[in-house]
């Protein structure tokens, strides 16, 4: 995440209807590389979650879209939420993937205090937790693409930005029963969300449309079928 103003590109992918990829904190939008949907996407270049529903609307006219899907992984599940609920009239679906209600301040206090005295030793731990054990190829892939630029490239203060906005958020379960179509999908082994607090959730709001998805941690996107599953629910 950079600590600048949020930027987005729009991807013209030959598509009808267009979908905008929030990534979650630690990544950006080439987190989402491998994820082949049917729409036009609008990627996230730049991440500021702070002034993310503002600039979002900005990109919006500036490309002349009326409406739009949301897909919001993680960190990026608060934000679709949020710009959700305030902008309904400009939203299709809202897709969101690793979602909690809330993460405990003194957890994230204490995330920060790592990643100040060894950012790269946290952050190779979190990305090896957002896989579960029996999904090695995705973590492979990851390891291979991803991993290098963001333990060099990602800035301890970006860090702290994410942190600081995760302290903040928070996704309202009755507040969901407002969107029109969301679909939620959840690792069984999630490691980063507890798939028992998703679970939860799905209790308070048995109408809500929940897809826990055996084998797989909270980077549930990057498995093998996930396309094919979003698809078919």
């Amino acid at each position: 995440m950079i600590s600048q103003e949020s930027e987005f590109e729009f991807i013209n992918r030959g598509f009808k209807d267009t979908i905008v990829l929030v990534p979650g904190w630690a990544t950006d939008y080439r987190v989402f590389s491998t994820l082949s949907l049917n729409y036009n996407y609008i990627a996230t270049k730049k991440l500021n979650p702070f002034d993310f529903s503002d600039r979002f609307l900005q990109a919006l006219s500036r490309e002349s879209i009326e409406r739009v899907s949301l897909f919001g992984w993680s960190l990026g599940a608060f934000l679709a939420v949020e710009f959700a609920l305030n902008n309904s009239e400009r939203v299709n679906q809202v897709i969101l993937s690793g979602i909690r209600e809330r993460y405990e301040t003194a957890a994230l206090e204490g995330i920060k205090q790592k990643i100040i005295k060894n950012k790269k030793a946290y952050l190779i731990k979190f990305y090896h937790d957002c896989f579960s054990d029996s999904r090695k190829v995705s973590l492979m892939w990851f390891k291979k693409h991803l991993l290098k630029d963001y333990l060099d490239a990602i800035r301890v203060e970006d860090l702290i930005l994410g942190l600081e906005y995760l302290s903040k958020a928070k996704i309202d379960a009755e507040s969901l029963r407002f969107l029109k179509k969301i679909r939620i999908f959840h690792g069984l082994e999630d490691k980063i969300a507890p798939v028992n607090e998703a679970r939860q959730m799905k209790r308070l709001l048995p109408g809500l449309e929940f897809i826990f998805v055996p084998d797989s941690g909270h980077a549930v996107f990057l498995n093998s079928g996930f396309k094919e599953r979003l698809e078919n629910e």
